[in-house]
């Protein structure tokens, strides 16, 4: 019997998914109800269990079928195993992800100084409005669906590039207010770029358990950020044009999975199968 998605009541949950005991239902477990009958309450665990019972898995007051859970998918900002989003807005992912795959394409090569370019400046327009206010969008709508993931690094980032915009503006004042002192100038920079590094590495941490396509875009983008940190401290030309490197590579696996969320067997003749990676977890279960 398919479940009612529509009439349930949405309940937060930290996931953690096993099987009902022997001579327990699924029912049973979510409430608390051991084989040896005793009873316990949701406040007395830190997490809630997710049963399996059959094709059913069931947390809380929620009951899904396996196949209607949402698998990790870089397509739709999604880093692991959901209940489906039950409300009928598209999929803001590809907008996020394609705003800020052109932007960072578009700086990247300038960092590399392609064809002598080196003055970042036509960058300004898309930080402020494509990869900056269009991506926030794209990460509201994001909170909206319930994804948090996607909603946290898609609003991350186009806070950066509105904040990358307002440094290369003059009447923000930023680059001013350090005026006769290039090298604090410098430091600064590399400071701002270092707490990016940061924040994108945990979110790298977030993804392990997705796809391959889904982690490259942190992996390659942590590794963007800290030679960009690097670059500043050091003042560093070769290490900057390493960072533009990283980061078209970035942009290229962003636009990846943007091209992932949007094509289908009704729109192209090309689709994108998500490639899975390894569950490190479930190896170690067995071994045991």
């Amino acid at each position: 019997m398919p479940s009612d998605l529509e009439n349930q009541v949405p309940v937060d949950h930290h996931f953690v998914l096993s099987d009902a005991p022997q001579g327990v239902t699924a029912g049973d477990a979510a409430n608390g109800t051991s084989a040896a009958g005793r009873t316990t309450t949701h406040d007395d665990l830190e997490i809630t269990k997710v049963s399996t019972e059959g094709d059913y898995i069931q947390f809380g007051n929620e009951r899904y079928r396996r196949s209607e859970l949402v698998q990790a998918f870089g397509g739709s900002m999604n880093p692991g195993l959901s209940p489906p989003p039950k409300h009928n807005f598209a999929n803001p992912a590809p907008l996020g992800l394609s705003a800020f795959a052109l932007t960072t394409f578009v700086l990247s090569l300038i960092n590399c100084e392609a064809r002598g370019v080196t003055v970042p400046n036509i960058v300004v327009g898309l930080a402020f409005f494509y990869g900056g206010m269009a991506q926030l969008v794209a990460g509201m709508f994001e909170i909206a669906v319930g994804n948090t993931f996607g909603g946290a690094a898609l609003s991350s980032y186009g806070g950066f590039w509105g904040a990358w915009a307002a440094i290369q503006t003059p009447s923000f004042g930023i680059v001013a207010a350090y005026e006769g002192h290039p090298e604090e100038l410098r430091y600064s920079i590399g400071i701002f770029l270092i707490g990016w590094f940061i924040f994108t590495f945990f979110l790298m941490l977030l993804t392990l358990k997705s796809t391959v396509a889904f982690f490259s875009i942190f992996f390659f983008l942590s590794i963007t950020f800290l030679l960009l940190a690097i670059a500043e401290f050091k003042n560093s030309v070769p290490v900057k044009k390493a960072a533009g490197v990283f980061g078209v590579i970035t942009a290229f696996a962003a636009w990846y999975n943007a091209y992932a969320g949007i094509a289908n067997s009704q729109n192209s003749y090309i689709t994108v199968k998500a490639i899975q990676l390894p569950d490190l977890q479930d190896k170690s279960r067995k071994q045991h």
